[in-house]
């Protein structure tokens, strides 16, 4: 940062750091004693779709490095795209095995990054739901290296207020994202 920096009080941007995704376990903890939401054992990586041979080759290789674990009982890893055009890989593991799901994510998002396809990594998601069945996740933003929840609710609307709520609960065990205009929605996340 320089000096101009400095005098007009701008400051560099975070930046990625995927090893916050291994705050969520706690901030799982956190959340369930709180709030009552508890993993639904889904996650999901979005990043904006690219072609090419490179790009080819790391999609086979996350996806053998993930199929290929004994402890995910046979599901596949999916690949999706969405209406924006992103494609969205879907790893599932069992609610309690969120550990091994952070595991998943921070993988993939490796695997992509070291490939030199980091500036398309968007975010990453694990998602929970309460005794209701509300659905609600933390969203981990790539290029900010934060976190934010996302709670939708039907009709393409936000429950806002939880989400502000949540943001209390796991401010502690996770770099939540101070600016709420970066909270974006997430429609039709797979896994969500």
């Amino acid at each position: 940062m320089g000096f101009w920096d400095v005098l007009l009080g701008r400051s560099k941007p975070v930046g990625p750091d995927l090893d916050q995704l291994f705050g969520l376990p706690s901030a799982a903890v956190t959340l369930q004693a709180a709030a009552g939401f508890a993993p639904t054992g889904a996650g999901s990586v979005c990043f904006a779709s690219i072609e090419g041979g490179a790009f080819t080759g790391i999609r086979q290789e996350v996806r053998a490095l993930l199929d290929a674990d004994s402890g995910r009982g046979g599901a596949p890893v999916e690949f999706s795209r969405d209406g924006y055009g992103y494609t969205w890989l879907l790893s599932e593991r069992t609610p309690e095995d969120l550990p091994a799901l952070v595991g998943d994510l921070h993988a993939v998002n490796t695997a992509l990054q070291d490939g030199g396809f980091g500036p398309q990594l968007l975010c990453s998601l694990v998602s929970f739901r309460d005794a209701e069945l509300r659905p609600l996740a933390l969203v981990y933003l790539y290029k900010r290296g934060t976190f934010y929840p996302f709670a939708p609710l039907p009709g393409q609307k936000r429950d806002n207020p939880l989400e502000l709520q949540i943001k209390a609960v796991v401010k502690d065990d996770l770099r939540v994202e101070a600016d709420v205009s970066r909270w974006f929605p997430l429609w039709g996340a797979p896994g969500l």
